[in-house]
């Protein structure tokens, strides 16, 4: 007889492909709460731009990580693996599920199985390259860690520098893929864990998503992108859907062109999102709207 406490439903999958309205029916179905795995919904005044749960989403089911701490606060996978068992730990005392919900690939794998234990930064190299950062452009960085790490490439988010910077930091200072340092080793969680993934035929993906991104400007997408202007540099603003409209903002492109560049932009990460996904064998995949399966499957693999 198994000794762990509760289940935890994880739904992962790309952007765009009908997760968070899947989650609060899911969550609704077995009374249980919704933590996000989401790297930026967890911050305020960026609810548009990350597509965080609508008002009526967020009445209809507790949510966690959503909207809770500033722009300004350097959050991570480490410390959301912290804070996220920590909750865990409270919300199975209440629950027998618990639903988690996002497309941070890194936020989910610090959740069900921890984070790899890599170099400490190089404070000296880490500056070199925001230096280079700066004078090249980020595109510079990819290339170069193409060359360094073709199979890391094709799964991280390339619009992200914090995590282009630090797989480039770990190649040049060790000499070796980061992608090869990544141990895989599983942390052992005190509780059930079953994982499913969202999917849909990639050309209807992609009209949601561009569809999606004409809605989020309906609703004011430009506007919230303006408010966050005089903090473009944070760490949290370098996404896709802020960074093109920052660039023009400062004159670089047309609005117009800024709109195409965050649905090709979009359409990309998603690309990168089932990649990531589907390495991870223990994913379940199905379309959203099947929705009956999806049940029979959780109650199939439940504790």
């Amino acid at each position: 007889m198994s000794s762990k406490r509760g289940t935890l439903i994880v739904i992962g999958g790309p952007t765009g492909s009908g997760k968070s309205a899947l989650a609060v029916e899911i969550a609704k179905h077995f009374g249980a709460p919704i933590i996000s795995t989401d790297s930026r919904q967890v911050y305020r005044n960026m609810a548009i731009g990350t597509a965080q749960p609508t008002a009526e989403e967020l009445a209809a089911v507790k949510h966690y990580f959503i909207a809770d701490r500033e722009v300004e606060d350097d959050f991570n996978c480490g410390r959301y693996e912290v804070e996220a068992l920590t909750l865990l730990d409270r919300l199975f005392t209440e629950h027998e599920y618990v639903v988690a919900v996002g497309g941070s690939g890194l936020y989910i794998q610090a959740l069900c199985s921890g984070m790899d234990s890599l170099p400490e930064a190089d404070e000296q190299l880490r500056e070199e390259l925001k230096q280079r950062l700066d004078s090249e452009g980020l595109s510079s960085l990819v290339e170069e860690l193409r060359r360094l790490d073709p199979k890391y490439v094709e799964v991280v988010d390339t619009c992200n520098p914090a995590r282009v910077m630090r797989a480039l930091e770990v190649c040049i200072s060790t000499g070796r893929p980061y992608s090869e340092q990544r141990s895989g080793n599983i942390a052992e969680r005190p509780f059930h864990i079953i994982k499913i993934a969202t999917e849909m035929p990639r050309d209807i993906l992609y009209e949601r998503i561009n569809r999606r991104v004409d809605i989020m400007v309906e609703d004011g997408l430009i506007e919230e992108v303006r408010n966050l202007y005089p903090k473009r540099s944070l760490n949290a603003l370098q996404t896709v859907g802020y960074r093109e409209l920052f660039d023009h903002f400062d004159g670089k492109c047309s609005m117009e062109e800024a709109i195409e560049l965050i649905k090709r932009n979009s359409r990309r990460y998603a690309k990168r999102q089932m990649t990531w996904f589907r390495r991870d064998e223990e994913f379940a995949w199905f379309s959203p709207s099947d929705f009956d399966a999806i049940i029979a499957h959780i109650n199939h693999h439940a504790l």
